[in-house]
Formats: structure tokens, sequence, C-alpha cells
């Protein structure tokens, strides 16, 4: 039963006595009392509380109460697709990497299309968390930062592998169902409890903590809100985190949505959590607040309730909290109601029931367990998506010999958010395991450095810093070179197989960290030499400067001494083994040739580092279009956390998985071989190229994603490709139901997986090219047939709209479209819905922001806790409010801050002049005044277009 979280409760239960109990050390509190509702144990408990015992609690390590029998709490633990790292408390923050099971990043948990599955994932990585929690519950929290469900609009957001989708009703559907599975079948006892990330329109890591995202209304309630809703609907989620960004003007951090309606969308209360160091950004860089008291009340009120700042240091925190008490900017009611909200999950945690409630058991023998190894296996094989097939070269034979090359044949990564992987089933391993031969090539270079100078070479040193002083390329100086792109490489000793890093030493055994460090380039020079230059991410702790180049010391040390290659230090790059000239001899004495290629998690793109490219580095492209040339029977395995937007157009068969965690290898086999027939499916678009600004939000104006893009795609929304095939009967749709039998018509059984999309064909507004409205992933023995029915009702064609602030169904006749992918229908019907029509618009009083069509402007915010006003940011920047029904109009009113004109205009932004307000200055942008102007007197339906002068803000107007 699920149950509302009530605000007054009975008194009585309050009134519960308080004895000592003969089994317990501490007294029988009402609220160690499991039968009693949430709400009743929750007051009891705040009721209790000091008010110095609240305050302290609203930091993220929540600081023991030894007086109640009240434990140390700790808000937070990582675990988007298995459990990631954490920090240890006791041990100055350190941070403690999970070495459990660590299954396929979220977008290739996504590409599964099976919410069965990803409750199942979800169920393990719940467990595994509660098995850490049993290690140590200091440094693993049950309060866990996942799943992730920002929309994949661009796929150059460096954080692309995090989400699951660039469409909401998928990524809701995915989302809903590894919160589930985290969280356990009952909300009321919780497993552990799951925190969506990140709210809101966040989808860059460049400037992300000062840049505002501009999202219009229809594209914030239809796309990035949409996103959110279904979890918290579901009470698969018990809270969110907010974004680092500003939406509309306003940092996401006090959005007030997190009091309001998020809130409203569960039937449990929510425990809302800041990012890391956001409160400080509020008096920081975005300086948005003059000091951190008011900050801090704001970001309270704002319905926030825990500040993940100042690493395990909760002090400042309660500094900031009580001065904002002393001022009175905030009551000990906003204290109390956000602490109530921590205290709701713990309790449905169970911590203060006896044994710890019904997960109290669960202990650390769940780690890395069979089953979930299993699991990772299966999520890892339904997850990989066949792009190509050309011949049906998949899928192959047992036996034969095989050439395993690539720079990623024999390695397997981890991204931020990953774990330690306990054991590696590569490429290689996985395809040895079924052939009768394999022969490797790892996709690198093998080259030495050697100074033009000294003719010395670079050689690492155990235990210190490389140096140009090795008289001969003996294994020590030579490393092993791979392009990840963009001219940036990694260099690994040949001698210790440890990466060389920014500090000059090789003793990373792989690219990592915050810092990614083991990034360089090695860059030609006219006279045939190179020069070595720095380019992995910088620290605070030792920045360099405009230096980049490597210098070499008379001693033969490195370092970063000049800013351009005209100051570095020159050597000859002298290649001992050739990548290419190694897959070739190899693919030409094989059967068949398997050229695993794509990215590394920590270099091409991650939190912090958006992507400038999509492509694939030059280095592996090279490789793959040699490799193909030498043995026709290539199949390329892509292992990518994002899209490619172009690929070599001879390879025959392409194979694209995420980075999929320990049981990679295996579960690639399956699929190459056959033992599971393909059915993965792409969550993105993945397009022949990426260009235009990665800020711009509004995915309706400039024609992003599946939805409302007409560019065609390397390979669209939804496609991928099966070694069986598919026939779909006649579309039926009645009853608020769409059926359509589906069968294999090929030799072997396969997965399908039923695309139901909507196009509406008349609207007022520009709308979807197509949209998502169901999906079902469809098991079918060889000529078997089944009937898939999908729900579709008219309600869920509902759109935002603009002109009334409210959800509608247009009147209208809509496509019901069915197949294999977006663009690969296989069956049609129409559904007819006698919804509204949007009557003109009302322009007698309007909300600003609730424009049709504009130009420059901006969303911005009205006041520092709610509103949104729309202002230019340079002279003739326009708002449009279109179809406006206008019955003798011949005065404007407008609620205005700034100083400039504001002129109302007929049919386009340099139409007809009606007439001109002024704004004369408010005293600041938070201060409104009213301007008036008398307009021509118009009558009739009429575009009416807002141009303003830079630096006004316009709130609302009244045409009268």
């Amino acid at each position: 039963m699920r149950r509302r979280f009530l605000a007054v409760l009975a008194a009585g239960l309050l009134a519960a006595p308080v004895v000592p109990g003969a089994a317990h050390a501490e007294p029988s509190y009402p609220f160690r009392d499991p039968a009693l509702p949430l709400q009743a144990r929750v007051d009891d408990l705040v009721g209790r509380l000091t008010l110095d015992e609240k305050v302290a609690m609203l930091h993220q390590y929540q600081p023991a109460v030894p007086r109640l029998g009240v434990g140390f709490f700790k808000t937070g633990t990582e675990a988007l697709h298995g459990v990631a790292w954490s920090t240890d408390i006791d041990n100055g923050g350190a941070v403690v990497t999970a070495d459990g099971t660590s299954f396929p990043q979220a977008v290739g948990l996504a590409s599964t299309w099976d919410p069965d599955l990803i409750k199942r994932v979800g169920a393990a990585v719940g467990d595994e968390a509660r098995g850490f929690h049993s290690r140590n519950p200091r440094v693993w929290g049950l309060n866990l930062w996942a799943p992730v469900v920002n929309l994949l609009r661009d796929p150059r957001w460096g954080r692309n592998e995090e989400g699951y989708s660039e469409d909401p009703y998928l990524t809701g559907a995915i989302s809903t169902a590894y919160g589930k599975g985290l969280q356990g079948p009952d909300p009321e006892h919780l497993k552990t409890a799951p925190t969506l990330k990140h709210y809101l329109a966040y989808n860059n890591e460049t400037r992300r903590d000062t840049t505002s995202s501009n999202v219009p209304p229809r594209v914030l309630n239809e796309y990035d809100r949409a996103a959110f809703k279904p979890a918290l609907i579901a009470n698969a989620a018990t809270g969110v985190m907010a974004s680092y960004n500003l939406v509309n003007g306003r940092p996401a951090t006090v959005d007030p949505d997190q009091a309001g309606l998020l809130r409203g969308w569960s039937d449990y209360p929510l425990f809302n959590v800041s990012d890391a160091w956001a409160p400080n950004n509020l008096t920081g860089s975005q300086a948005y607040f003059p000091t951190q008291a008011e900050a801090s009340a704001a970001l309270l009120k704002a319905g926030l309730d825990s500040f993940t700042v100042n690493d395990t240091n909760g002090a400042p925190t309660v500094t900031a909290v009580k001065e904002a008490l002393a001022q009175g900017l905030l009551a000990e009611a906003d204290v109390d109601k956000a602490v109530g909200h921590a205290l709701s999950i713990r309790f449905r945690l169970g911590e203060f029931d006896p044994g710890g409630g019904p997960y109290g058991k669960i202990d650390a023998s769940v780690i890395d367990s069979p089953a979930h190894r299993e699991l990772t296996r299966e999520a890892a094989g339904d997850a990989m998506v066949l792009l190509k097939n050309q011949r049906e070269l998949l899928p192959l034979r047992p036996g034969g010999k095989v050439a395993v090359v690539g720079p990623l044949a024999g390695e397997l990564y981890t991204d931020w958010y990953g774990g330690k992987l306990p054991y590696e089933v590569t490429a290689l391993d996985g395809i040895a395991a079924r052939a009768s031969s394999v022969v490797g090539a790892n996709g690198a270079d093998r080259i030495a450095l050697r100074s033009a100078a000294t003719g010395r070479y670079l050689t690492a040193v155990d235990g210190g810093p490389a140096s140009v002083t090795a008289a001969a390329a003996d294994a020590l100086a030579q490393f092993d070179v791979v392009d990840w792109g963009q001219g940036v490489v990694t260099l690994r000793n040949v001698a210790n197989g440890r990466y060389l890093n920014g500090s000059f030493q090789t003793v990373d055994e792989q690219p990592g960290g915050w810092f990614v460090q083991q990034q360089f380039k090695i860059e030609a020079q006219a006279d045939g030499s190179v020069v070595l230059r720095y380019a992995g991410y910088e620290t605070s702790e030792s920045w360099f400067g405009p230096n980049v180049y490597v210098t070499v010391g008379a001693d033969g040390k490195l370092a970063l001494g000049s800013p351009d290659a005209a100051g570095a230090a020159r050597f000859t790059r002298e290649v001992l083994r050739s990548a290419i000239d190694e897959a070739v001899t190899a693919a030409k004495t094989a059967d068949t040739a398997v050229v695993v290629v794509g990215s590394q998690p920590m270099i091409n793109g991650r939190e912090a580092h958006d992507r400038t490219s999509i492509g694939l580095a030059a280095g592996q492209e090279a490789l793959i279009k040699a490799v193909v040339k030498a043995n026709p029977r290539t199949v390329v395995v892509l292992q990518t956390s994002y899209p490619v937007s172009a690929l070599p157009p001879e390879v025959p068969a392409l194979l694209w998985t995420t980075h999929a965690g320990a049981e990679t290898g295996n579960a690639l086999a399956d699929v190459l071989y056959g033992s599971r027939n393909p059915a993965g499916r792409l969550t993105q678009t993945w397009p022949t190229s990426v260009s235009g600004d990665l800020l711009e939000y509004d995915i309706i104006s400039s024609g992003q994603t599946y939805l409302y893009s007409s560019a065609r795609p390397l390979y669209p929304f939804g496609h991928g490709l099966s070694y069986t095939s598919f026939r779909y009967g006649a579309l039926s749709v009645s009853g608020g139901r769409v059926s359509v039998a589906v069968t294999n018509t090929g030799r072997s059984a396969g997965d399908e997986v039923v695309q139901l999309y909507t196009h509406q064909r008349t609207s007022r507004d520009r709308t979807a090219v197509k949209q998502l409205r169901g999906f079902a992933r469809v098991a079918l023995k060889a000529g078997q047939t089944k009937t898939v029915t999908l729900p579709l009702k008219p309600s869920d064609l509902a759109r935002w709209d603009q002109t009334r602030s409210r959800w509608i169904v247009e009147k209208s006749d809509y496509d019901i479209l069915v197949g294999a992918s977006s663009s690969d229908i296989r069956a049609r019907g129409v559904l007819r819905v006698q919804g509204s029509t949007i009557p003109p618009r009302d322009l007698t009083k309007t909300r600003a922001e609730t424009f049709d069509a504009y130009e420059g402007v901006r969303l911005l915010d009205e006041t520092k806790a709610a509103g949104t006003v729309v202002g230019a940011t340079a002279d003739g920047q326009w708002a449009a409010y279109q179809d406006a029904a206008l019955k003798g109009v011949t005065s404007f009113t407008g609620r205005v801050s700034g100083t400039g004109t504001i002129q109302v205009r007929l049919g386009s932004p340099t139409g007809r002049l009606l007439g001109t307000a002024t704004a004369s200055g408010t005293g600041g942008v938070y201060s409104y005044a009213d301007v008036r102007a008398p307009l021509t007197r118009t009558t009739g339906r009429h575009d009416i277009y807002l141009v303003l002068d830079a630096g006004v803000r316009l709130a609302e107007f009244t045409l009268k």
C-alpha cells in the first residue's frame, strides 16, 4: 500500500510513553516502533533533536547523536552501473574504489531496451551496496546517487555514458526499472535509496557551473522534466540531485521545483541533495548571493535538504545555516522540514527497525557473486548493437584461426563512475575460448624517442621520473603508443607496462583519476623531428601556466618548459614495431579478423570535459582500413561511450558495445558466435557529423534529436540488426491499445524490439517528426508468431500548450507507427482524437516566457526565488506571440526591469510599429515597474512581436 506522507499526525501517536525496553540499551522511543506510521516516527525523532543536532544533519555527513542511539549516516554512494567509489571519512576523505560487479555503462544498459533486465541489474547493485555497507557503513552509505536521467541531447556531452537515451519516454522506463531494482519491491522498506541525477537541463561540462540552459516552457515540460517524472511517479526514486548549471538564469541548486513540483509527483517524501561543492558556487563562481548564509537559506527554501560541500567537514555548513537563522532568513521549521526529509529515508532503510529491517542481513557475500557475474555477462550481451552485417559475415562459426587486433583487443577500461574490475575477460580472451587459435596485436606503435641534441633515449626509471639518459633503446626506453583521437596519445612503457604521466613518471596502471595526466601529443616538425606536448587535464596543485611543451635539462630530466614547439626538445621518433603492419600480418594469416577499437573513457570526454569531436581516432581508422584490405572477412567491434560520426564504409560487419565490465569478452564472444542473437538497439541518434552550439537546449527550434531533426543520420534512433528476420502484420488500434503480430521468419531464435511511435498530423505548433510512445522486447523462436500489445491512450498524446500554460491533447489525426527503429516502420495506422483546439491567443495578461518564437532573447530569473522573464542581451532581439485575437487593442502595459524600449510590432520583427514603451530604470534587475504605451488601434488575428533593447527584462504584459 502506498501512503502519502502526511503533514499532521494524530497527537496520540506522538504522546506514546517513553519507557525503558528490557532488550534495549536505550529507551524504546516511539521513533523506534516500526508499527507506527512513517510520519509519526519522523516527527518524534525530529522533536527530540536539539537545534544544533538538526543543523548538523543538513551536511552530507550526518553526525551521530549518541544520547538517542542515532548513528552516523553518510549521504551518497555512487552506483551508476555498479557500486563505484566512495570516500573514507576515517582516513582523511581518502577515495576507496569498490571491487564488486561492474555492469555495462548506463547508455549500454539502456540499449537493451529491457526494463525487466534492468530491474534485475538494479537489484544486484542494491544487494552489493548493502554488502559494502555491511563492511563499512562509514564508507558505503545506502543513499545511492543513481540513476542519471539527463537526456542525451548532444553526444559531445562529456558524460554521455552516464545517461540512458535522447528520448524522455525510454529514459523514464529504464530509470524507473533501475530505481525499482535498487530499492526493492516495497517502497516503504528500502534496500537502498536511489537519487535521480541531475535536475535539470544539464548537458555540458564546459563552464557547467556558470552557463545557463535556455529552456522554453514546451521543452522544459515535454522534454527535460519528462525524463524525471516517471521514476518519481512510480516511487522508484527517493529524491533528486540538483545540477551545477543555471536554468533560465537561476542556479539549479535553488530551483523551486525541488520544493514544489517534484514533491507532488511522489507518494513519499523526497530527500533532495546538492551536487558536490554546489552550495559554495552560489557565492563563488555564480555570485548569486553575497553571503553563504543567504545562499544556505535559499537552498533550503528551494527544496534541497542536504549540503554536499567541504568534503567531510560540516562546520562551514553549520555556521552558514546558524547565521541564516540568526538573521531571520530561515525559521527552525525550515530546518525541521529538511531534517525530516533526510530522516524519512533512514527510517525506510530500516535503520531504526529491529535487525536493520528486512534487508539488514545482506552481507558482503553478495559482492561479485557467481549470479552477478552471470547477470553482467547477460546484460553486456543483450546491450550489444549489431550495426552492420553484410554478406551475413556474422555469426562466426566456432573454430578456425582468428586475428584479434586493435587497442581494445586485450584491454578493459572502466569509467569515472565505474568500480574496479575484480577480474577481466577481454575480447581476446573471449574469442580464444571459441576459436581453434588466435593471434593478437595490440594496435599500438612501439616507438623510442631519441634526443636530437644528445642522441640519448627517453627512458623510464623505476621509482623515479623518466629521463633522456639511455644509450640504447632497450625495453625501458620503448613505449607503446595508442591514438585516442585529435592527436592525443598514451605512452605505455614496455618494460613495466605503466603509463607515462604529467609528472614524467611511469607508474600508472591505466589513465585515470580526476585529473587524467597520462595524455600527450607527439607533434611532427618541419625538419622531420617531433616534439612532445602534454595534453592532460590540469590540476590546481600543479598548474603549469602556459608551458605545455616538454624540454630536457642538461641532466636529462624532463620538464614542461616551453609554451610552444619552438622551445621544445626535439626527438627522433623511431618506430620499432608498426601497429598496422603487425595487424595486417596477423589478419592475412587468419580465417577471420576482429578489430577492436573505440574510446578510452577517461580520455575521450568525461565529467568536466566535453568532446569537440565524435569521430574515430585517425590511427584507429587507418588500422581498420588496412585490416579490411588484408582480410575481407573482418568484423569491427566498436567500444565507445557515445556515437561515432563516421566509420570506414568498406567494413562488412560492425558491432557496437559500451565499456561493459569484467565479462565483456565472454559477452562479445556470445554475440559474435551466435550463442546470443544481438538485439540491442541504439538509444540515441548517430549523426554523420556534429556542429552547432553545445549550449543550445531548445531542441524544438534547433531541430535536435530524432524528435525534431530532419537530417539523415549515420544510424537512426532505435536501430539494431539481428541474425534472424521479423515480419510485422497489420496494425490494430482500438480500446487504448495498439496490437501487431510479429513473426520470426528466420532460421534462428532471436529478440525483436517492437517500437511504437506517433506523429501528429496537424497542430497549432511544430510537433515532433515522430515520438516514441511504447516498446517491447519480444523473444521469438524460429517461425514463431506473437501478438505484441502496447498501451496508447489519447491522454498519452498530451503536449504542453504554451499559450495557456497547461497540458492538452489537440484534436488531430495521429499516425500510429510501429517498427524496428525510428526509420524502419513496418506497420501503420491512424488514431483520430477528438481533442481540443488551441484558441487564438488572449493577450490581455500574458507571461512573457510563453512566446511562440524568438530570436536572441534569453530566459532569465524573475526573482532569486521564483519566476521566469524574457531578457534581451542586444538591441533588436524579439519574442513573438502568434495568432493573437486583438479586439480594438489600443494600449500596451508591461511589467519591466532595466532601461530601454519595447517595440510592439505586427506580423514580424520589422513589421508595422504599433507603439513603443520606454523603461527608464527600476533600480535593479529584480525591481519591476509597469510601463505603458499607446498603440495604433488594431483588430483581428495577428502575430505580435515584442522587440526589446539590451538590458530590458519583461515579466508579463497586457494588450487592451
